[in-house]
């Protein structure tokens, strides 16, 4: 009987800063357990000193080809960018930023739910909890990185950001949404915008959402300011499916849609490059969050999370769907870090995880 070939995939690892060296050491530990006993895949991931320290000491987050370097690997799994001495426009635009443009990870997708064992601090969210995608334009829009500053330390100082909008990059972030929303069971799609007090780029969005939505006549959608939708998540969650919208108004509906699931420290990001022409990246929300650096308290769990979403976008969905039903029944057990109300270090919820692969997912001798 002839043998499937293993998938063999080679893994940019980018811990970076704060937080990020711990979860992203975590999930690659939980993701070579995975593969040494699932033996469906083989997995290497090669560690790229990029960061602060990096930063430090030569003056720059990335080094020259540092682009050509990553599109030489199948994705990469990245940690967090910041620290308390270097200004957070320097770090960010000089690390992450100056991934996600360049390589075109245009749509970012972070997935939101609550794990068994866990809680949302909301009264109207229940015992269901909550299952939401949400879909955020990661290249253009109000970080596109237009603007500047002039007369300098004048009473007039003045400083621009403008926000840039095309329809070219509208249409393919709204048309990834509606094929989201028609994936899922609901097949339900809210398209974010604040085109009432924003009247060129935020129209815009919703002439082309109406354009796109004529493609996928099986999904429901509507559209809110994103004032309201805040309201809408607190007091309607279970109104709430797919969501998608620019750069700026994702960033902070995805953080405040973490924080009512349970924690922000279980938010995991996909920065897709739909058209799989570049290397797609990986990482969790949470940041560097230095408050907790070194304490090992950090929870892993986003990042492994990132990781299994990485294995589905590699087309490995049945080791995706095993690491995520382990992830659910250590939580579940109740092997919980403090953001979730628990006392588990992350090496604790490391190795539940490990266990739990082994346990459930062992071959026979």
């Amino acid at each position: 009987m002839a043998v499937t070939p293993k998938s063999h995939y080679r893994i940019a690892s980018i811990p970076a800063d704060g937080i990020g060296q711990e979860v992203i050491g975590a999930a690659i530990e939980v993701v070579n357990a995975l593969a040494k006993t699932l033996q469906t895949f083989t997995i290497e991931f090669e560690h790229l000193p990029w960061g602060t320290s990096y930063y430090k000491g030569h003056g720059r987050y990335i080094p020259e080809g540092a682009l050509d370097t990553l599109r030489s690997f199948d994705a990469g799994l990245f940690g967090s960018v910041g620290a308390p001495d270097v200004p957070d426009h320097i770090s960010l635009w000089g690390l992450l930023l100056a991934i996600r443009g360049p390589l075109q990870l245009y749509a970012n997708v972070r997935p939101v739910r609550t794990f068994p064992g866990t809680h949302s601090p909301l009264k109207t969210i229940d015992e269901r909890g909550v299952d939401w995608m949400i879909i955020r334009e990661n290249s253009e829009g109000e970080y596109a990185g237009q603007g500047g500053r002039s007369h300098l330390g004048q009473a007039w100082e003045t400083a621009t950001e403008v926000a840039i909008f095309t329809r070219i990059g509208i249409e393919r972030i709204m048309r990834f949404a509606f094929e989201t929303a028609q994936s899922r069971p609901a097949k339900r799609l809210t398209v974010v915008t604040k085109s009432n007090s924003m009247r060129n780029g935020m129209v815009l969005w919703d002439e082309v959402a109406l354009e796109v939505s004529k493609d996928f006549p099986d999904v429901q959608w509507d559209k809110m300011l994103v004032d309201a939708m805040t309201v809408r998540m607190i007091a309607k969650p279970y109104s709430i499916d797919t969501i998608v919208g620019t750069n700026l108004h994702m960033d902070i509906i995805s953080d405040m849609a973490a924080a009512l699931a349970g924690s922000i420290g279980i938010a995991p990001s996909s920065n897709l490059d739909p058209t799989r022409k570049n290397p797609s990246l990986f990482e969790p929300v949470h940041g560097s969050a230095f408050d907790i650096t070194g304490k090992g308290v950090a929870n892993p769990i986003a990042a492994i999370w990132s990781a299994a979403e990485m294995l589905r976008w590699l087309r490995a969905s049945e080791a995706a769907d095993k690491l995520m039903a382990s992830i659910e029944r250590v939580c579940q057990s109740g092997t919980l870090t403090p953001d979730l109300g628990g006392n588990a270090t992350t090496t604790d919820v490391v190795d539940a995880i490990i266990n739990d692969i082994y346990q459930f997912y062992r071959l026979p001798d």
